[in-house]
């Protein structure tokens, strides 16, 4: 056998996330209802699915190593240099790339405690030593990460807004009040994969002057694009080019190239997805009232609904969905995982929750 390190030794052979494909292998059937992983059910653009079409007939030529138009395209979208633009294997593959950047074994690394297992997944394959604060009223506590981050001294602050799994959102003057106290020598990581599903006045204006944080975006939500793995790291020109030190440099596909770049340039669907979205989120909360149960305020494309009682209740109404073939998922970690999450779905997937909901509820209790 290979002579692994110590640290692999040691870890787990594990994903985050069972996926519903794995659910359907051992049910031996589909989903009816494929609304937990947070997908952006409506699809992309029609103008990427046609990009992406065309250069499939050219994936005999590598991935342009540079990401040159797409990076281009993401810079003048944003009003700032293409200098401070990093292109990756979705906001996952950045945040791999980033803790390798900054994580030796035994490093400090804060987050919040329930927060995006993905982010742990890497902390722990470069062997850091995760610390993690609770939420506060089904946010995260964004400064008593910040404080935690400055009596340990640690190297990365991880803060996803709005919050996966709760879509709840701080806003733009709490999150400029945690930048400005950062402790010196720790980075503050701003995931921002449902920032594009949020109201505007929750949007943070770019500071890429600023070498205390990086904002991380991602195709694979309001784009539709979860199966291309496109995403991009927004911060100081230094920090970004430090990513080509480490990246690797043929990971994004022609095809993911192409079908970004169109789909940056439709506005009107992304206009359009986002209203779909709205609708949604206000459907799940209208079929969560219907049943007597309180939906957590969300900026994002899905809905935390509160069963009200504990974690095992309503672990046993997933599991009352899952059995009606509707795929959701719940928190990991108490008191939030009192909720199930419900993404943003089409008229028929939630009019298939809106069925199947009240019978797990009763079969739960």
């Amino acid at each position: 056998m290979p002579r692994y390190t110590e640290l692999v030794s040691r870890l787990p052979a594990t994903v985050p996330f069972v996926g519903p494909e794995a659910q359907e292998r051992a049910r031996a059937r589909p989903f009816k209802a494929r609304i937990g992983a947070n997908e952006n059910v409506f699809g992309p653009s029609p103008l990427a699915v046609e990009a992406m079409a065309r250069a499939a007939a050219e994936t005999w030529r590598y991935g342009d190593p540079e990401n040159h138009d797409l990076k281009h395209a993401l810079a003048a979208s944003h009003g700032i240099d293409a200098e401070n633009v990093a292109v990756g294997e979705g906001i996952d593959g950045l945040l791999g790339y980033l803790v390798r950047m900054l994580v030796e074994p035994g490093d400090k690394v804060v987050t919040s405690l329930g927060a995006y297992p993905t982010f742990n997944f890497h902390v722990a394959g470069y062997g850091g030593l995760l610390l993690t604060v609770p939420y506060r009223d089904d946010r995260e506590d964004v400064f008593a990460l910040v404080e935690k981050a400055a009596e340990s001294e640690a190297k990365i602050a991880y803060l996803a807004n709005p919050d996966n799994p709760m879509g709840t959102v701080h806003p733009p003057e709490s999150i400029k009040r945690a930048i400005r106290a950062v402790p010196e020598g720790c980075l503050l990581v701003l995931d921002e994969a449902y920032m594009d599903c949020a109201p505007a006045e929750f949007r943070l204006p770019l500071d890429v002057s600023d070498a205390s944080v990086v904002r991380m975006r991602t195709f694979s939500k309001v784009y539709g694009m979860a199966g291309a793995r496109v995403g991009y790291a927004i911060g100081h020109s230094e920090l970004i080019r430090s990513f080509d030190k480490i990246r690797n440099h043929f990971g994004m596909s022609r095809i993911s190239q192409a079908g970004a770049l169109a789909a940056l340039g439709d506005k009107a669907h992304l206009a359009e997805t986002v209203g779909k979205i709205e609708a949604a989120r206000t459907r799940i909360g209208e079929i969560a009232a219907a049943n007597g149960l309180a939906a957590v305020p969300s900026a994002a494309n899905f809905v935390a609904v509160d069963c009200g009682r504990d974690g095992d209740f309503a672990k046993r109404v997933l599991d009352g969905l899952i059995e009606r073939d509707v795929f959701v998922r719940m928190p990991f970690v108490p008191p939030q995982n009192r909720c199930i999450r419900v993404s943003a779905g089409t008229e028929s997937d939630l009019s298939l929750f809106e069925r199947a909901l009240p019978e797990a509820l009763r079969e739960a209790g």
